[in-house]
């Protein structure tokens, strides 16, 4: 059977070179586009807290296809939108028809001609890339299996925030291999930042993107280390950061799981061999107790709420950015 004709996106403005680009990945930026969406960012949130109106998406609608639950993810999206001047419209999976088996193709082609953008939250990546391939307007990948690239960008502006520089900053990250993972491993030689994972075995990162990921930390000249240690990962590093050991989707494997990664809670005593002013991360929820222990989490060090607020700014810096083509002059 045939496959569909692929539609064309439109061509990037010269006024914003990310103008009708997809954000599926760090993988399809360049470090300098990068650092373009923190600045744009820390621009954003300025006027945000100086009550100075910002309204560059008059007018737009974004679609947002959740095929898993969230919390942060919709709630930060539609006000961004709101605050942006535009609409946000929610599309569960469970009562769209793509959920009921129309093609994905249908479904971007579909949507492309009610809407500005599409943002969707789901499990498999290729379903985004397939996506991405046959809708004319920009996608956002707010969360699959492979890749959080929304969070990871909020992470490293928070870390920017706090530090007041990145390059040469180290992060370790500790628990399982997913996606939170696998973005901060293509993420962090493009901002200039060393990187230690630590996994229990046969919980490591997918072997595609760490051979990626080699190759970008060589090309940046950034350090990547690999490691099923993680007292070693965590010695003198500026962030620890970790997630839930079972995410959605992984619920019937909880009690396994525990068992495997029980060495592997960042606690107390984990953290004493970091620096002392280390920042602790995690994207949330947080389960304490399992992953990092209480006094951790709401310590001194940890900075979980203010990475959580930045979801609401870098997303509006994507938004502006992909669906405004002279957002620079707004």
């Amino acid at each position: 059977m045939a496959q569909p004709a692929v539609p064309l996106k439109p061509q990037p403005q010269m006024e914003n070179p990310l103008y009708g680009r997809d954000f599926l990945d760090f993988a399809d930026f360049t470090p300098l586009e990068l650092q373009d969406l923190l600045t744009l960012a820390i621009e954003i949130k300025e006027k945000q807290q100086k009550g100075i109106a910002y309204q560059p998406l008059v007018g737009k609608t974004l679609g947002m296809i959740f095929e898993k639950a969230s919390t942060r993810t919709r709630v930060s999206f539609e006000v961004a939108m709101f605050q942006l001047g535009g609409h946000a419209l929610f599309l569960s999976g469970h009562d769209t028809q793509i959920g009921r088996g129309e093609p994905v193709c249908d479904t971007a082609r579909v949507l492309s001609r009610y809407v500005d953008g599409v943002m969707i939250r789901t499990f498999g990546h290729e379903s985004i890339i397939e996506y991405a391939r046959y809708s004319t307007v920009p996608v956002i990948n707010a969360l699959t299996d492979l890749h959080h690239p929304c969070q990871v960008l909020a992470d490293i502006l928070t870390l920017w925030e706090q530090k007041g520089s990145l390059k040469g900053r180290t992060v370790t990250y500790i628990g399982d291999g997913n996606n939170m993972a696998n973005s901060w491993l293509i993420a962090a030689p493009k901002f200039g930042l060393n990187l230690r994972i630590a996994t229990p075995p046969g919980y490591e990162c997918d072997r595609r993107v760490v051979e990626q990921a080699k190759g970008l930390a060589k090309l940046h000249g950034t350090d990547l280390v690999l490691t099923h240690d993680p007292v070693e990962a965590v010695k003198n590093t500026d962030v620890i950061y970790t997630d839930v050991w079972a995410s959605m989707g992984q619920e019937e494997e909880q009690q396994q799981r525990l068992a495997h990664f029980a060495g592997y809670q960042v606690n107390a005593k984990l953290a004493g061999h970091a620096k002392s002013d280390y920042l602790f991360m995690h994207c949330l929820p947080a389960h304490r107790g399992e992953e990092v222990s209480a006094d951790v989490i709401d310590g001194p060090n940890s900075v979980i709420f203010e990475e959580a607020e930045n979801r609401l700014h870098v997303q509006k810096a994507i938004l502006v950015a992909l669906m405004s083509h002279d957002h620079k002059n707004n």
